[in-house]
């Protein structure tokens, strides 16, 4: 644990006197264990998603599992070990995911834990309307700067309305957050309990980029025009679009998230913002997941801006992005242009995210262009991603209605304003030569085709 001194750098502010908020400081400091005696049996408890997760306020939370019952803990994707869903910590706390990450994703199946359905941009009205009322939210921020403001650090997110809706925040103050800038802070007067560390931050490690995302990464940079702004996630499909993107100009980013990927582009001049017609200039994101480069890139960094989930994934804000290029992932499209991309049959894997918030954003956008990107094959080729219909229990995120392009690496389908007939041509086009034939098959059985 540290305490600032208020003679570093780090804390000084250009006067050289002493912070005014460095009393109120040291009055709420505390160690791990004492701060969170604030949460009692039946609380629900935010916890600070993805890799800003204060893993230390997790762990002396579940430390006090023997004197705790019923407590409820909220949040999306985290990156941390989520020690609150083992099996022995049933009675004492259960898990509501408002988007089901591989740490939570078993206990979810079995039982043992709960999933909400839920566009990402109305999570931080659940707060505030009384759907959610949260009694105590767990945060990791920056070190207060000179007038005692603290950054959200990589997610602003839901955790800025959460907090400012919980009863009680307590914060963990780490040396090693980025500050992070936009509507992105929070005062020392707003936290309840402070806990300061000095701890490397959770990354998440950039995926290999093999042959098969490279191969749909190129048809989905055909369809991006100079002067486009863009939404996508993480992982190989979302890299290999970026890898693509040489020789693009005046691209601009409004995307709930980002990762390492982007900073190439910007440093090249491919990404500068330019041309965006909603904040020019700026790459508008709501969290970042990566590593610490990307962390560094951000910090203090005022080409990024940062706001929460309920500005940045708001369709009608999204519109106002000309040329705006949503490209989101999905498990399973069937030939009539239903996705899924929650579950697995009954089995949930992930949430809605921002996918249709996005989705529709874009379809809106003068110019824009709605991408749902996938590779056309599972388990080693033996399974058809695009099939007749979703399978039993699968769940459907983006309409059939909402969907424009869908993109397999054998190429793109375009399916807005057209007919059942003329959808399962397209999407048979783009399936796996392999399983084209039984497609066509079983659309005719069914008077598809």
């Amino acid at each position: 644990m540290f305490t600032p001194n208020p003679t570093s750098s780090l804390f000084t502010p250009a006067s050289q006197r002493t912070p005014t908020w460095y009393e109120e400081y040291r009055r709420k400091l505390t160690t791990p264990e004492e701060a969170l005696k604030a949460v009692q049996s039946g609380h629900r408890v935010y916890i600070h998603p993805g890799c800003a997760e204060p893993e230390t306020l997790v762990h002396a939370l579940v430390a006090r599992k023997d004197e705790l019952e019923n407590v409820e803990v909220v949040h999306i994707l985290t990156m941390g070990s989520a020690p609150y869903v083992a099996p022995d910590m049933a009675g004492h706390f259960r898990h509501r995911s408002l988007f089901t990450g591989k740490n939570v994703r078993d206990a979810v199946n079995d039982g043992r834990a709960d999933y909400t359905p839920i566009f990402l941009n109305e999570i931080p009205a659940l707060f505030s309307d009384g759907t959610l009322p949260l009694d105590v939210a767990l945060v990791q921020v920056s070190p207060p700067d000179e007038h005692g403001f603290c950054s959200f650090g990589v997610g602003i997110d839901m955790t800025k309305p959460a907090a400012e809706n919980a009863k009680i925040v307590i914060a963990e103050i780490n040396r090693q957050t980025p500050r992070t800038l936009g509507d992105s802070f929070i005062h020392l007067h707003k936290l309840d309990h402070i806990v300061a560390v000095d701890r490397p931050m959770l990354e998440l490690p950039r995926l290999h980029m093999t042959d098969l995302h490279s191969q749909i990464g190129a048809h989905v940079a055909e369809l991006i025009e100079n002067g486009s702004t863009l939404q996508m996630g993480i992982g190989g499909i979302p890299d290999a679009v970026l890898f693509h993107l040489q020789g693009k100009q005046d691209l601009g980013i409004h995307t709930e998230m980002f990762s390492d990927g982007v900073i190439d582009l910007v440093r090249q001049g491919i990404i500068n913002n330019e041309k965006k017609t909603l904040h020019p200039g700026k790459i508008v994101a709501s969290f970042v997941l990566g590593s610490r480069t990307l962390y560094d890139f951000i910090d203090n960094n005022p080409i990024c801006e940062f706001h929460p989930v309920s500005y940045v994934n708001d369709p009608f804000i999204i519109a106002k992005n000309d040329k705006m290029v949503a490209i989101n992932s999905a498990l399973q499209v069937d030939l009539t242009g239903q996705v899924c991309a929650d579950s697995i049959g009954y089995s949930i894997y992930s949430g809605f995210g921002g996918q249709v918030d996005f989705i529709r954003g874009a379809a809106r956008s003068r110019g824009g262009k709605p991408v749902i990107a996938l590779p056309s094959t599972a388990k080693n080729d033996t399974l058809s991603r695009i099939s007749l219909h979703l399978d039993e229990g699968a769940g459907v995120v983006t309409s059939r209605g909402d969907v424009h392009y869908v993109v397999t690496e054998f190429g793109v389908a375009y399916l807005h304003g057209r007919s059942i007939r003329e959808r399962a041509k397209a999407l048979i086009e783009i399936a796996h030569p392999k399983f084209r034939d039984e497609l066509t098959a079983q659309a005719r059985k069914v008077k598809f085709l």
